[in-house]
């Protein structure tokens, strides 16, 4: 029988059953914690995720209980996106403490392979990667009905599939704008380095509130810096960036372990830029997640199709039957010096007519 408040696609599942899953929720099969529980592996017969309320003692038990509640009614409404975690299902003992049963995402976190061990960090074409993917999951929560703002985006809640693919994760302090159900949060949340100092100021909730957060991982994907490190002056990142970006010196913000290609470098460099346009003080100064997808996306578009690839293009152009004119058309406007310019296949399309 399914939850009430749940989706279609989600659904009970017997407490002994996850019980058994997780062998009793054995501290070898631990695989993280959060803000609020502690997620386990399982099998139920695939192989998934279970989060279950921290319990330290009474008073944080009931709040954990309750922001894993939240997140469960959240994860519910919410339909399937390729960006955000996927609830499976729930499960409660027999004092009505609920448990969520997750996809599982394998291969750690974005906190963890910028700042772990783990070797090597991400490529910059991998980056940007990323960062389109988490900006498309804020567009996803932000464009839905009702709205979701987050509240806690940040690199360890940014959690990677087996296909290395990021996806957005821990829902616990999120709202939902718009619901009948919903009531404004009394207090800010959030975590230092990450939250909108607007917010902490007024407490007014805003989807801006999610894309000044959204800039200090920007930010953070670029510099493989953390959002606050005490080890440095300024300690956060955000300080240090923007009088960098107001100066125009944008290559001493990227992450000097990989070298940025020299095609890819103006793609970065738009990058840095809008993660200090998210991080401005003025709210009606950063721009939506629409527009920071767009953004993302058309440099994505250059990563794949660098002006060294277009011999290719031009290639194909000809194999094609394109016009003499046609073919000087699309390659007007490239020049050997300009490493930045790109050939899309789109663009080859609308000259075929």
């Amino acid at each position: 029988m399914e939850d009430e408040n749940m989706g279609e696609g989600e659904e009970k599942f017997e407490y002994e059953e996850v019980v058994k899953a997780t062998e009793n929720f054995n501290p070898k099969r631990m695989i993280g914690k959060g803000s609020h529980g502690i997620v386990y592996k399982g099998l139920l017969p695939r192989t998934v995720a279970v989060k279950k309320a921290s319990s330290l003692d009474s008073l944080h038990h009931d709040d954990n209980s309750n922001k894993l509640q939240n997140e469960i009614r959240v994860l519910s409404i919410l339909r399937q996106s390729p960006h955000v975690l996927n609830l499976l299902g729930t499960s409660h003992d027999s004092f009505g403490n609920k448990l969520m049963v997750m996809e599982l995402l394998p291969n750690g976190s974005l906190h963890d392979w910028l700042h772990g061990s783990r070797k090597p960090p991400p490529s910059w074409t991998k980056r940007v990667e990323i960062a389109m993917q988490i900006a498309r999951a804020v567009e996803f929560l932000h464009e839905g009905k009702p709205m979701v703002i987050h509240r806690d985006i940040k690199s360890t809640n940014i959690l990677f599939d087996s296909h290395m693919n990021a996806k957005l994760a821990d829902f616990g302090l999120a709202v939902m704008v718009g619901s009948v159900v919903e009531s404004p949060p009394s207090q800010p949340a959030g975590t230092i380095g990450y939250i909108d100092p607007s917010y902490t100021s007024s407490a007014k909730l805003s989807p801006k509130n999610d894309i000044f957060s959204l800039g200090v991982v920007l930010l953070e994907i670029i510099s493989g810096r953390k959002a606050i490190d005490v080890s440095k002056t300024p300690a956060s990142i955000v300080e240090w960036a923007v009088p960098l970006i107001e100066r125009e010196v944008v290559e001493e913000i990227c992450d000097g372990r990989v070298a940025v290609p020299a095609y890819m470098a103006g793609g970065v460099g738009e990058i840095v830029r809008l993660g200090g346009r998210c991080v401005s003080e003025k709210e009606e100064d950063r721009p939506c997640a629409r527009e920071v997808v767009m953004r993302i996306t058309d440099v994505a578009e250059r990563v794949r199709y660098p002006l060294w690839r277009s011999v290719v293009m031009r290639s194909i152009a000809g194999m094609v039957g394109f016009t003499r004119n046609k073919r000087s058309k699309l390659f007007l406007n490239t020049s050997s010096h300009n490493t930045s310019s790109v050939i899309t296949v789109k663009q080859v399309l609308s000259l075929w007519d």
